[in-house]
C-alpha cells in the first residue's frame, strides 16, 4: 500500500494535474469512472510499472521474514535407571542450579549390591593379611628344609670320607640311605622354595589384583547407587513437574518433567527467508525486529550467521531413491540474528513469534568515486526505499495488538 501511494505521487498525480489544469478536464464531467482508464492511461500505466518495480526492488534488497523465532532447548528430567520415587526435593516452576538434587529413587537393589561389594573388599583385605602369614610360614619351611638338607649332606660326606679311608665302621647301605635322604631333602627344599615363591606372588600380584577388582566393584556399585539420585545438569527452571512419592519412573517411557535452561534461546533468533534473498543476506547485515510478546517495540538486529545449506535438500538413506518432485516446499535460507545493542531483547521470552526486516547498506560502495553515475543513483534508490520497510514494520506492530485482541477474539 505504501509503495502504491509513493509511486502514485510521481506518476498518477502529475498525469491528473495535467489533465485537470492543462486540458481543463474535470472529475465527474470529462473524467468519470468509465473514462478515467483512457484519460489517465499514461499515469496509470507508469504507476503500475513503478509500483511493481518498487516492490520487487524493495523485497529483494531489503528482505523480510514473518517466521522468526527464538528456539530454545529443553532438558528432559529422566533417571538413568528405573525405580520408584522415594524423595522429591523440588516443585513445579522452581529455579534450580547445576548440581541441585531433584529426585531420589528407593535404590534397594543398588544398596544391596554396594554392601556385597564392600564385604568382598573387606574379605580381600583380610586375605592379604593371611597371605603375609603364609609367606612367613613358607620362609620358615624353606629354612627348615635347608637345615635338614645341610645335615644330611654333612652326614653323607662324613660317611664317604670314612669309606675312602677304608674304615670298616661304614656300610654301603648306610651311604645309599644317606644319598637317598639328601635327594629327598633337596626335593623338600625345592618344594618349600616354590611354596615361598607362590606366597610371594600372592602378595605381589594376586592380592593387589583382587584388591583392585574389589575396589572397582565397590566403585561400580556406588555409581549404580548414585544413579538413583537425579540432579540438575544445568541452571534452569522446572516445568511440567507433577511427580508424587511412590511414582514409578523409567528412562524409556516415564520422564519426570522438563528443565528449561536459563540462557537457552535468549538473545538469539532464527529467521527463515526466501531463497531468492540468498545472494543479498550476509553476516553483519542490520535489520529491525518486532515481536508479538513485546508489542510496540522495535529491536535493532544484526545478522550473525547464515546457514550455508537449505533444509529442503536434506536426505536420509532409505531403501528408496530420492525424487526431487517430493519436495513440496522449496525450503528457506536460515539466518541467525542477535540484538545490535546488548539487552534490547532481554524481555523477549524464548519461543516468541516475531517479524524481521533486513536492510541493504550500500554506503561503502557509494564512496567509490569511480562508480558510474547510473549505478550511484540506483544504489541511492535502494538505500532510500528501505524507509518503506521500516514504516511498514512500525504499522504492523502498531496494529498487532488491535488485530490480536479485537479481530482475533483475544487469541
Amino acid at each position: 500500500m505504501l509503495e502504491a501511494i509513493l509511486c502514485s505521487l510521481v506518476s498518477l498525480l502529475p498525469d491528473y494535474l495535467f489533465r485537470r489544469y492543462g486540458q481543463g478536464k474535470r472529475i465527474g464531467h470529462e473524467i468519470t469512472l468509465f473514462s478515467m482508464w483512457y484519460e489517465l492511461r499514461w499515469g496509470l500505466t507508469i504507476w503500475l510499472m513503478l509500483t511493481i518495480s518498487l516492490i520487487t526492488v524493495l523485497f529483494y534488497y531489503h528482505p523480510a521474514s514473518l517466521t522468526v523465532n527464538s528456539y530454545f532447548r529443553t532438558v528432559t528430567i529422566l533417571p538413568q535407571v528405573s525405580g520408584r520415587v522415594s524423595e522429591i526435593h523440588v516443585s513445579n516452576n522452581q529455579i534450580v542450579s547445576a548440581g541441585d538434587r531433584l529426585i531420589e529413587l528407593d535404590g534397594l537393589s543398588q544398596r544391596a549390591s554396594l554392601d556385597a561389594a564392600r564385604a568382598q573388599l573387606v574379605e580381600t583385605e583380610v586375605s592379604a593379611t593371611i597371605a603375609e602369614t603364609d609367606l612367613a610360614l613358607a620362609e620358615a619351611g624353606v629354612a627348615q628344609a635347608r637345615a635338614a638338607l645341610t645335615q644330611s649332606q654333612e652326614e653323607l660326606e662324613r660317611n664317604e670320607t670314612l669309606r675312602d679311608q677304608g674304615s670298616s665302621a661304614v656300610r654301603l647301605t648306610e651311604i645309599e640311605r644317606l644319598e637317598n635322604l639328601v635327594d629327598q631333602r633337596q626335593a623338600q627344599l625345592q618344594a618349600a622354595e616354590l611354596q615361598q615363591q607362590s606366597a610371594q606372588q600372592q602378595i605381589d600380584q594376586v592380592i593387589p589384583a583382587k584388591l583392585e577388582s574389589a575396589r572397582a566393584q565397590v566403585a561400580l556399585a556406588q555409581a549404580e547407587l548414585d544413579k538413583t539420585v537425579i540432579v540438575a545438569g544445568i541452571d534452569g527452571q522446572i516445568e511440567q513437574f507433577g511427580l508424587q512419592i511412590g511414582d514409578f519412573i523409567s528412562p524409556l517411557a516415564r520422564p519426570a518433567g522438563i528443565l528449561v535452561p536459563t540462557e537457552s534461546g535468549r538473545n538469539r533468533f532464527q529467521a527463515a527467508f526466501s531463497q531468492i534473498a540468498a545472494q543479498v543476506i550476509h553476516t553483519g547485515m542490520v535489520g529491525e525486529m518486532g515481536c508479538m510478546s513485546k508489542p510496540l517495540d522495535i529491536i535493532p538486529m544484526v545478522v550473525t550467521q547464515v546457514q550455508d545449506v537449505i533444509p529442503a535438500g536434506q536426505i536420509r538413506p532409505t531403501d528408496r531413491l530420492a525424487d526431487p518432485q517430493d519436495n513440496v516446499r522449496p525450503g528457506s535460507v536460515l539466518t541467525y540474528l542477535e540484538p545490535l545493542y546488548p539487552g534490547e531483547a532481554s524481555r523477549v521470552p524464548p519461543g516468541s513469534s516475531c517479524i524481521v526486516m533486513l536492510y541493504t547498506d550500500n554506503h561503502a560502495k557509494l564512496e567509490d568515486e569511480t562508480l558510474p553515475i547510473g549505478r550511484k543513483i540506483f544504489l541511492h534508490v535502494v538505500d532510500t526505499i528501505g524507509v518503506v520497510h521500516a514504516a511498514g514494520l512500525r504499522l504492523r506492530m502498531l496494529f498487532m495488538p488491535v488485530q490480536q485482541l479485537v479481530f482475533s477474539g483475544g487469541h
